[in-house]
């Protein structure tokens, strides 16, 4: 099948397209990356692994739908309470420049988990319930242009469910035409009838872990006192702490402009035989490292920090200039968790931290 794609920066030349057979080709192949479809009126972005849907959202105003959906299902999950959204648009609207995060509605579901707001289970049946929505008018355009991407941000980010974007369209469909009766059952129906359609898609292991967690929530429903208890826990959110080992004050100073003081704790030290010290004093989260450091330099650091017990698996990610094959063998050695490449923007911060922050 021969698949042509238009430059993203004429997309204002549109063709007539025909959106079942788009999606067609999407799944013809088991492509992982990011189609950008535009139409006059709206645009979306579609993301796939290996040919599963594992989101789907306007390319504008993002949050808007998130908050809306996560509104209706605060009655459906305690720990959601209904001024969520007031939270998550005061870090991923003011806190941090939005402008700068092509998506900051995943990046506040992937916060919303790792702050125990939702399970990965739910934060998966939530992205199935807003790509059903995001579908619906996409299957009604007449005229647009597309082009697909394999790189996309989604990449290093956690993945919460994998989804036949053949059912979906279905789903959609049905919607459409019984959407004077949908509307009345609301939101809190539809979350429990398209919650078994997402472990069946999912991989075994995937689907094995998303029966544990329903599991836990039929519990959780069925017992006002455990959910209680459970809301209690939950309210009790964890500030990362985040140490940032550099001799450039230039470098320390971005890193903690570009990480949320609601999120994160971020403690700079450019001297590599004090960080040690302070390292084992603050025991974080996370640490960020230089290679390039007077007296210790960051492989060294690295080595010694591994050798102690409490820090054997502390992520620790190598901040660097150096990007050779060299390098990140010898990174690998001593066995850091990730690499960094300077110069870097807020977006591949965030991925990095997101990727491997508990």
């Amino acid at each position: 099948m021969n698949m042509t794609t238009l430059p993203i920066g004429r997309y204002r030349f549109f063709q007539a397209l025909q959106p079942l057979s788009l999606l067609g080709k999407m799944t013809s192949k088991p492509l992982t990356g990011c189609w950008q479809v535009f139409s006059p009126s709206a645009s979306w972005l579609i993301y796939l692994d290996e040919g599963k849907l594992v989101y789907a959202c306007y390319a504008e105003k993002m949050l808007d739908l998130l908050y809306r959906h996560l509104q209706c299902l605060s009655e459906q999950i305690p720990t959601l309470h209904s001024g969520i959204d007031e939270q998550l648009q005061a870090i991923f609207e003011t806190g941090l420049d939005n402008q700068a995060v092509p998506n900051p509605d995943y990046l506040a579901i992937c916060w919303l988990v790792n702050q125990k707001y939702m399970s990965p289970a739910q934060a998966g049946m939530l992205i199935e319930q807003l790509a059903i929505e995001v579908l619906e008018p996409f299957l009604k355009i007449k005229e647009g242009s597309y082009e697909f991407t394999s790189e996309s941000f989604l990449d290093d980010m956690p993945k919460f469910c994998h989804l036949d974007l053949c059912l979906i369209v279905q789903k959609c469909q049905n919607r459409s035409q019984n959407q004077e009766n949908t509307k009345s059952r609301g939101i809190q129906q539809r979350f429990h009838f398209f919650s078994s359609k997402v472990r069946q898609s999912q991989p075994k292991t995937e689907q094995q872990f998303t029966n544990h967690n329903n599991e836990q929530i039929a519990e959780v429903k069925n017992n006002n006192g455990k959910c209680q208890q459970n809301s209690q826990k939950s309210s009790e959110k964890k500030l990362y702490k985040i140490i940032c080992i550099d001799d450039s004050s230039v470098i320390i100073n971005s890193i903690t402009h570009f990480l949320d003081d609601k999120m994160f704790s971020v403690i700079g030290v450019n001297d590599s035989l004090k960080a040690l010290t302070q390292i084992i004093r603050i025991k974080p989260d996370l640490i960020l490292l230089d290679i390039e450091m007077p007296n210790l330099d960051g492989y060294e650091l690295c080595s010694l920090l591994r050798k102690h017990s409490h820090f054997q698996n502390t992520p620790v990610i190598m901040v660097t200039g150096r990007s050779g094959l060299i390098d990140r063998a010898k990174a690998k050695i001593v066995r850091a968790t990730g690499y960094l490449t300077k110069p870097f923007t807020q977006v591949d911060l965030l991925k990095v931290i997101f990727q491997y922050i508990e």
